[in-house]
């Protein structure tokens, strides 16, 4: 019951920053987007996009000190970069990221979001099945 408080109060927290970030900067706060931002900008520390992804990297910091959380990483940096470029691609060929289609995108209720989030949900699965199953990695 404990997870589920600590998820339930994140993703609270995750719908309220996406609706005042679209009531008072009229965007949508999608990551990907947000990092998109960055690279257009010429003034970089006066754009909201900076100071959002600001707060999105330093409060996990922030949260360690006070909470040991034990994360443990088994994959290789070589399968991270590759990982991480696949989600990339993804990004560019979806038009958005899951935090902008998953959450700002189906709480618009944009029928593209919520295609694009079936898709990349349906396809993390199907990647979840064939790493057990046919692959036998366990986590």
């Amino acid at each position: 019951m404990h997870d589920f408080i600590l998820a339930f109060i994140g993703g609270a927290m995750l719908g309220v920053s996406a609706v005042g970030y679209l009531y008072v900067h009229g965007k949508i706060a999608g990551i990907s987007g947000l990092v998109g931002q960055l690279f257009n900008a010429n003034h970089l520390m006066q754009r909201p996009a900076t100071w959002f992804l600001l707060g999105l990297f330093t409060v996990p910091f922030i949260y360690g000190i006070f909470v040991q959380p034990e994360i443990t990483l088994n994959a290789s940096p070589w399968m991270m970069i590759i990982a991480g470029l696949l989600v990339g691609f993804g990004t560019r060929l979806g038009s958005g990221c899951t935090s902008g289609h998953g959450i700002c995108g189906i709480s618009r209720l944009s029928k593209r979001s919520v295609i694009a989030t079936a898709v990349f949900m349906a396809a993390g699965m199907l990647t979840v099945f064939v790493m057990r199953h046919v692959l036998g990695v366990s986590a």
